[in-house]
């Protein structure tokens, strides 16, 4: 019989209730997947018979690539769920929350959600439901599962008990319920479910400090980055609660040295958030000029922090809003707790650095802190002192005045372990739980410390001689029993971090004992490297096993690399050939000007011929006018003049130019590209449909690369993300003016499948929708290249295994330097992670032809890594449970308070 039910006439939440009394089952296909669904679901089925089943499908938004793998499929559901929940839960959405996890994780509820990249919007509503008696009633109409649906809205329901009716109905759940496509409801959805439950709102910093010990949990478990995609992940946890609790204790001195794409910006911007809102004092970020903007937008839209960049006149806060300042004494005038500035600055501005240096802060933060180090490399050879460049004797100064001095680089020795030392120096600055007192054998004897380190030296066999390594700094007793003995044997506590030399006489027999033990690896497991150098590698997380979820720590993405042969090199037509020996020719003659040093501007037209031969055109175009070369192109606040040009200079860029004219040939690279995005390579489907970026280091590149992708493919749209409001949309060969805002949000929805980018997307962008990179050109500064693969190669990315192909031309210094040294760069990247800064120098030098110092330049890179990696351990911590969640008004109002 058909039954015609109006909400008009009457509630339709009765026919529901009424319906399920004594139930055996229950099938819904049900709309949206949302809160809403799991809460008025679950409230009619305690009227239910005992073990009786419910199962709902929902639609949802997730895409086909969101749910290519599990591990991908539960963290985009997650995603999803977080994105409806309420600001504010009330006690009857929270009861209704309690029953319903107990239902979910009994069983007896169970639900599966389907993108709707296969049907569209789920619009039809239907049920079907098994009485007590076992006869079988389905209904349909406008009712979607909400409280507004069943209680408020004007709703059509019509209700169906014959036997085609149910039928019909019966099988359009099951063939949504087993599609392909349709997943179970994420484990970490469930558990959410239930911490909501129990959800508490702690209402200011005053009491989460007191009440609740500053639980960091309360005040990360609902930031977005913890309710986005997987979340927090166990390693960033790890090092964040690490950094936090040392600083309550005396302050956290480290160096973060994970790997790139690990996520370095989340765990120190969340470290230096929870610190600043347990302390209340400043927080100074010294970054890289390139990255200022990034790491404000990444502290912002991932952890909620407010912050003030620095522009040289003025702060700008995060939401564009400008702030006067008097020349530079208005650094000391920042108007957040946390502010961001250029590392260049401190270089380059002596007055800068002093009114920074007399800050007293809560936190210091330094992104690339490698670029702090001594300008006399090799010094601790001779046993001379070292003469520290700009931004290390800031370090040195700086990490008196604050409690907490974190520091990040993937590479923290680029050419000599006394480089790790130098940085460990300096946090040990006003903490002398790093490198001990004044007088410690690590400070005083910084080679011979290194050499045990390293087993390049015979550790000394003496006790007492031992002695004197091991109790300056002694180590805390949880770093292994043994150091406990010690402590109590001597009536230290944590707090005193040096132990003096007599004391080896008052230590116990069982103490001695111990020692002896500790003699054994004192010097490769316990010393004052591995305890504040933190460094994780992405093979280590993605081959180890979390213990909670059974589940790798990170998903292993494996990078297949194509243009690595010997005959993979883009062949250069006779005519172009000549204009790019032409341009080697003018490098060298610059070079032999008298007195000229910049190895970097003696390259400037063979790295940008390099790139493409268009942006060697401009650039030459640019010399002979006199014009300044674009100021994105380049790191900081390098030169980018070689004015006056001799006379010689400007005929060779005169012909230059008149080859590149008579050549009229197309770029082999412009063509490689478009047969790769449009034909793929070797065994691969066309790349453009994996989603691709493509990189350069210059903009004239990227810019004529995206315009002619354009006009190729006049159907696809082409992103250009770059620097300085010049990114743009092409279609059909025209160009829109877009925010770099709009191509990332395009490109995460799966729109946009061709991204060209400069080296501005190279660094904090989140590309994981992509499956495919080309590197038009090869950076000389080797950290480009690693960071930009850090862009797919990431969290995040579903794919196992992501595409990248790497150009060069036949003959050019990036085939020399991989033709001559590619096996020794292999080895030590392979080694470190990542290849050290100081190999630009590599390119230089094979740019100007001096092959024999290229090679003293890479052989001069240690053969092993000075450390091991005693950090790949990553210690279980549970924040998703906590219940307890700091306000976040108050938050933002404490946050957004100036500098003291």
């Amino acid at each position: 019989m058909l039954l015609r039910y109006s909400s008009r006439l009457a509630p339709l939440r009765a026919f529901l209730t009424e319906a399920l009394e004594g139930a055996l089952a229950y099938d819904r296909i049900a709309g949206f997947f949302s809160s809403s669904i799991l809460e008025v679901a679950g409230e009619p089925l305690e009227r239910m018979a005992p073990g009786a089943q419910v199962r709902v499908i929902a639609n949802s938004a997730l895409q086909p690539l969101d749910v290519e793998t599990a591990r991908a499929a539960k963290a985009a559901m997650y995603a999803e769920w977080c994105q409806t929940l309420p600001e504010y839960l009330p006690p009857r959405l929270k009861e209704r929350l309690r029953r319903l996890y107990t239902f979910l994780a009994s069983g007896q509820l169970q639900v599966r959600v389907l993108p709707d990249a296969y049907f569209g919007l789920i619009h039809g509503k239907a049920g079907v439901i098994t009485r007590a008696d076992g006869s079988r009633i389905a209904f349909l109409g406008s009712v979607n599962e909400s409280r507004e649906a069943w209680e408020v809205n004007y709703e059509l329901l019509w209700a169906d008990d014959s036997e085609d009716g149910v039928r019909w109905t019966s099988e359009e759940f099951e063939a949504l319920w087993y599609h392909s496509g349709a997943i179970n409801l994420a484990d970490a959805v469930v558990r959410d479910i239930e911490r909501l439950s129990r959800r508490i709102v702690v209402p200011s910093i005053a009491e989460w400090r007191e009440t609740y010990q500053a639980e960091p949990a309360a005040a990360a478990v609902e930031l977005p980055v913890a309710r986005q995609g997987t979340g927090l992940w166990a390693h960033q946890k790890s090092f964040v609660k690490l950094a936090f609790d040392l600083h309550r204790h005396r302050g956290a001195r480290l160096i973060l040295a994970d790997e790139v794409g690990l996520g370095k910006t989340v765990q120190l911007g969340l470290a230096a958030k929870l610190m600043v809102l347990w302390g209340g004092g400043n927080v100074l970020v010294l970054v890289p000029k390139p990255l200022v903007g990034q790491w404000q937008d990444e502290l912002w839209d991932l952890l909620a922090l407010p912050s003030a960049v620095w522009t040289g006149r003025t702060w700008i806060d995060e939401n564009g809003v400008e702030y006067p300042a008097n020349g530079v004494d208005g650094l000391q005038h920042c108007p957040r707790k946390v502010g961001i500035v250029s590392a260049g600055l401190i270089t380059q501005s002596d007055e800068a650095a002093e009114v920074l240096a007399n800050l007293h802060y809560e936190c210091v933060i330094v992104d690339e802190a490698h670029r702090a180090g001594r300008r006399n490399r090799g010094a601790s050879h001779r046993n001379e002192k070292a003469d520290p460049n700009n931004l290390l004797r800031f370090l040195q100064r700086v990490a008196e005045r604050t409690r907490s001095l974190l520091l990040a680089t993937a590479t923290p020795v680029q050419l000599d372990p006394i480089e790790a030392w130098d940085l460990l120096e300096a946090l040990n600055r006003g903490n002398e739980t790093v490198l001990g007192s004044r007088y410690s054998r690590w400070l005083t004897r910084p080679r011979e410390g290194l050499n045990y380190v390293l087993n390049w030296a015979k550790p000394p066999e003496n006790l007492r001689e031992l002695w004197e390594w091991v109790r300056d700094p002694l180590p805390p007793a949880s770093e292994a029993p043994a150091f406990e003995i010690l402590r109590r044997s001597l009536n230290m506590n944590e707090t005193e971090s040096w132990a003096p030399p007599e004391a080896f006489d008052r230590l116990s027999q069982p103490a001695r004992r111990h020692l002896e033990w500790i003699s054994r690896e004192f010097f490769q497991n316990y010393n004052p490297f591995l305890r504040h150098i933190v460094r994780r590698t992405r093979e280590y997380l993605e081959q180890t096993i979390d213990p909670e979820t059974g589940e790798p720590y990170l998903t292993p993405v494996r990078v297949r690399l194509f243009g690595e042969g010997e005959h993979d090199a883009l062949l250069l037509p006779p005519l172009l050939q000549d204009a790019y020996n032409t341009a080697e020719e003018f490098c060298q003659e610059v070079a032999s000007r008298p007195g000229f040093n910049s190895g970097f501007l003696k390259t400037l037209l063979l790295r940008r011929v390099g790139s493409t031969i268009e942006a060697g055109r401009l650039t030459a175009q640019r010399l002979l006018e006199g014009r300044e070369q674009s100021e994105e192109d380049e790191e900081d606040e390098r030169p980018s003049s070689l004015h006056p040009l001799t006379q010689r200079e400007r005929e060779l860029l005169e012909r230059f130019l008149q080859l590149l004219e008579a050549a009229r040939a197309a770029d082999p690279k412009l063509q490689a590209v478009t047969d790769i995005l449009c034909h793929g390579v070797d065994d691969t489907e066309p790349w453009r449909q994996y989603g691709c970026i493509v990189f350069s280091q210059y903009y004239d590149s990227a810019h004529w690369i995206a315009q002619h992708l354009s006009q190729y493919l006049p159907e696809e749209e082409i992103g250009l993300y770059a620097g300085a409001n010049k990114s743009k949309l092409f279609q059909g060969g025209n160009a829109t003016h877009v925010g770099r805002d709009v191509l990332k949000e395009r490109v995460q929805r799966g729109e946009l499948r061709i991204l060209v980018g400069t080296d501005a997307a190279s660094e904090g962008l989140n590309l994981q929708r992509l499956g495919a990179l080309i590197n038009v050109d090869l950076p000389w500064n080797p950290t480009r290249l690693e960071q930009r693969k850090g862009r797919i190669q990431r969290i995040g990315q579903p794919r196992p295994i992501v595409f990248i192909y790497n150009l060069r031309y036949q003959g050019s210094v990036e085939d020399r330097v991989h033709r001559l040294l590619s096996a020794r760069l292999q080895a030590i990247h392979a080694l470190f992670g990542q290849l050290p800064d100081t190999l630009e120098d590599v390119w230089i030098a094979l740019a100007l032809r001096q092959e024999e110092r290229a090679r003293q330049i890479i052989d001069a890179t240690p053969l092993q890594h000075p450390f091991e990696l005693r950090y790949h351990r990553v210690t279980p911590v549970d924040w998703e449970s906590c219940a307890a969640v700091l306000e976040k008004t108050s938050q933002l109002e404490f946050l957004r308070q100036g500098w003291k």
